[in-house]
């Protein structure tokens, strides 16, 4: 993975939401299959910040607690579906939280960047939160 320092070298500026988006898009082709073929038919938007009815509809009140998001029906809940999905399948990536975890964390924007994606990944294979934290490692245990 190449370190952010790299991608910008003597940069002083934050990185922007296209720079988000080429790091998101390169992290993804380097998924080794089949995850890259499951997921490459995943949109990846990349926004300044999560709008209010997302943050709404999770229980969250502070935006920086939030740095991506999966929206739709995870790949095996799909066939019980009478209908089709109201929702166009996307990954959200919201650039503030990001930049903000990155400071935070000291590591570099392609480390943040990848595990956010990986997150989103994990919902949009049918994990729940606690699962995808437990695969993170960030708690014990996980789902059923």
């Amino acid at each position: 993975m190449r370190r952010t320092d790299e991608l910008w070298p003597g940069a002083m500026y934050a990185p922007t939401l296209d720079d988000i988006a080429r790091v998101a898009a390169r992290l993804l082709s380097e998924l080794p299959e089949p995850f890259r073929s499951h997921v490459a038919v995943v949109p990846v938007r990349v926004e300044e910040w999560p709008d209010e009815e997302t943050l709404d509809s999770l229980g969250i009140a502070e935006p920086l607690e939030l740095t991506g998001f999966y929206r739709a029906v995870p790949v095996g809940e799909r066939e019980n579906l009478a209908l089709p999905p109201r929702e166009p399948e996307m990954i959200f990536l919201y650039r503030m939280p990001i930049l903000y975890e990155w400071c935070e964390r000291g590591c570099s924007l392609e480390e943040v960047v990848f595990d956010v994606l990986m997150h989103e990944i994990g919902h949009h294979f049918g994990m729940s939160e606690e699962e995808v934290l437990a695969l993170e490692g960030r708690i014990r245990g996980g789902g059923d």
